[in-house]
């Protein structure tokens, strides 16, 4: 039996199609975050916004390279155009953190975002990193160990609405033909 190989140009097209679909993630972190927001009344003026949703849909779905990707990118972005530019750095690391977590459990055991239990244990892991990592950012560049207390409960609101939606809208993604045969 001869050893057939697969063309390089293959592999080409896999790195360029993963690119796109890592491209394609973060902008819809970026656009989730940018138009679908609702700013606190409390806390540093932070945000509840659907951002952190499509954080958990692209981890769970495409796991957790793509994941800390798709929400450092598009969050960080959103920081950066959205005037919230002191924030960008602590965005980046949180969101690159969250997404890898929740991508890695949800794609733990031999699932690959199929199991809705590990989804929901990854997103639930995920959120105190993220809120660890907001509150040592506010308390630098407050200079306080306080001041970053006030947004711990928008952190919270922010991460819940981001699980009610992501996990029935990953339910529901996960049954279509491309997952079934991708992913």
């Amino acid at each position: 039996m001869q050893n057939i190989q697969r063309p390089s140009y293959t592999r080409s097209r896999t790195k360029t199609f993963d690119l796109v679909i890592t491209a394609i993630l973060a902008a819809l972190v970026f656009v989730a975050t940018m138009f679908i927001n609702l700013k606190l009344p409390f806390g540093q003026g932070g945000l509840i916004h659907l951002g952190t949703s499509m954080l958990f849909i692209s981890a769970i779905l495409f796991g957790p390279k793509k994941g800390a990707l798709a929400g450092a990118i598009g969050m960080g972005l959103f920081d950066i155009v959205g005037g919230w530019l002191i924030w960008a750095p602590t965005t980046i690391i949180s969101r690159a953190l969250q997404g890898f977590i929740v991508g890695k459990i949800a794609w733990s055991k031999g699932h690959r975002g199929d199991n809705i239990g590990l989804n929901i244990l990854g997103a639930v892991v995920s959120m105190p990193v993220m809120m660890a990592v907001y509150y040592i950012g506010q308390a630098i560049m407050f200079n306080s160990w306080i001041a970053p207390l006030a947004s711990i409960p928008g952190d919270v609101i922010q991460n819940i609405v981001g699980l009610i939606i992501a996990i029935p809208v990953c339910i529901v993604l996960k049954k279509t033909p491309y997952f079934k045969k991708n992913y």
